[in-house]
């Protein structure tokens, strides 16, 4: 995912970085975030490669950035766009250029968790990863990568969908904490499974693409068909 933050002032463009990557480390995002200290700046940026998200500053010196955002729409229609300011007396104009929502400033992390919680029902499932520390070294796991794990003797075991494994040592709880999307499902007090490579479920197993089954825990059978038959409906919706 590709971030600007479109801010002249540098003391406010800094603070908001910040935030932003408290929320990134919390939902575990992969982004890359740039700074831009104009609106004239971005646009030359944006005219380039896209952004998926833009933070832009209403009042900047001698530009508005509601005119930023008319003329990003003229070449891109889908980026997420949020307006920083001390006033919402544009929110009229806000609407005409489809921004997704006003941050008033000073945010604070308050305010950005609850942007974010939104945000990320938008955004692509494939941006989003963990990073773990294996023995080697800290490893990043793109979400799609992740077949299941399972904890055994203090050690979480990570099956992925290259065939081969990586070990961290962990508690499942810190683990499955950091796997809060719904893709997942916690099959038992030691295993999680992620749904997307889910071929059925048999009541007592998931079967994963690959042939290999995952077992339920008898007291989780129930709520398992119904994750399962949720993320299949929501997928065929679209979400």
């Amino acid at each position: 995912m590709r971030i600007a933050i479109v801010e002249d002032i540098t003391s406010e463009r800094e603070h908001l970085k910040a935030e932003l990557d408290v929320q990134l480390a919390r939902l575990s995002l992969n982004a890359v975030t740039f700074e831009y200290a104009s609106g004239s700046d971005f646009l030359a940026a944006a005219g380039k490669e896209r952004f998926d998200l833009v933070f832009l500053d209403i009042y900047m010196g001698n530009e508005n950035g509601v005119d930023t955002a008319r003329a990003l729409r003229r070449f891109d229609e889908d980026c997420m766009l949020v307006f920083t300011t001390t006033s919402t007396d544009h929110a009229l104009e806000g609407f005409r250029v489809r921004a997704f929502h006003y941050l008033v400033k000073p945010c604070t992390e308050a305010d950005m968790a609850a942007l974010f919680d939104e945000i990320i029902k938008r955004l692509p499932a494939d941006d989003r990863y963990i990073e773990v520390n294996a023995a080697g070294g800290p490893v990043r796991l793109r979400f799609r990568e992740i077949l299941y794990a399972e904890h055994h003797q203090h050690q979480i075991y990570i099956y992925r969908t290259d065939g081969q494994e990586t070990v961290v040592r962990q508690t499942f709880r810190e683990f499955c904490a950091s796997l809060a999307d719904g893709r997942f499902f916690p099959c038992s007090r030691g295993v999680i499974v992620n749904l997307e490579h889910a071929r059925d479920f048999d009541g007592a197993d998931f079967i994963l693409k690959n042939g290999k089954r995952v077992p339920v825990s008898r007291d989780l059978a129930k709520a398992a068909r119904m994750a399962f038959g949720d993320f299949l409906f929501g997928r065929r919706d679209g979400r």
